[in-house]
């Protein structure tokens, strides 16, 4: 991704910029503090997607290895107002949320239970080489009644941030639909009374 360096840093070259079609960014975590723009139509492609990019950003020939940290949006419109990156360093940890993919088939969902999904994102800790893409979680040995927790996760050279109780993902007994708040009801009543059982 190509951007050009900002000459000026103020709110109203920041509306200039944005009238422009261009996005304000910053990019931190290195040396400096660079401040920059990029065309808007090149945000297209990592902004609409939950997957986790190493952006190669070119800022008048000066290249930097980041990732996207932020997108701030206009509270009316939705358009993008400004964009943090974080600039990545081989031996520098940083932190970043990767999305979950579930595989497998549980055994609880063909025995009648339902899969539910509590966590979509986890937040961990380590080095550009050792982080994953996404956190894919097999439920091949889930039962009904069954969890799989952030302590049950094991990434080598990874530190993961969210609370180690936390349900990623669990096989709940079937319930018929309910409305409104006894819904909710349910739902929390269900996840108080789960099973500490998890799947290895």
């Amino acid at each position: 991704m190509s951007g050009s360096l900002r000459e000026n840093v103020g709110k109203k070259d920041a509306k200039a910029q944005r009238k422009a079609g261009n996005i304000v960014c910053v990019l931190y975590g290195g040396k400096d503090q660079i401040s920059f723009t990029v065309p808007e139509q090149k945000f297209e492609k990592i902004i609409f997607t939950p997957e986790v990019y190493v952006i190669d950003l070119d800022i008048d020939g000066k290249k930097y290895a980041s990732i996207l940290k932020e997108v701030q949006y206009h509270p009316v419109s939705d358009s993008i107002l400004h964009a943090d990156f974080l600039q990545i360093v081989e031996d520098k940890p940083f932190t970043v949320s990767i999305p979950v993919r579930i595989t497998g088939t549980a055994p609880g969902i063909i025995a009648g239970g339902k899969l539910v999904q509590k966590l979509r994102k986890v937040s961990l800790k380590g080095l550009v080489n050792d982080i994953p893409e996404a956190l894919e979680v097999n439920v091949g040995k889930l039962k009904i009644g069954m969890s799989i927790r952030v302590k049950d996760i094991n990434i080598n050279n990874i530190a993961l941030l969210d609370n180690p109780s936390s349900v990623i993902v669990g096989v709940k007994t079937a319930r018929g639909v309910v409305a409104g708040e006894e819904a909710e009801e349910s739902e929390e009543g269900t996840e108080s009374a789960e099973t500490s059982e998890s799947a290895e």
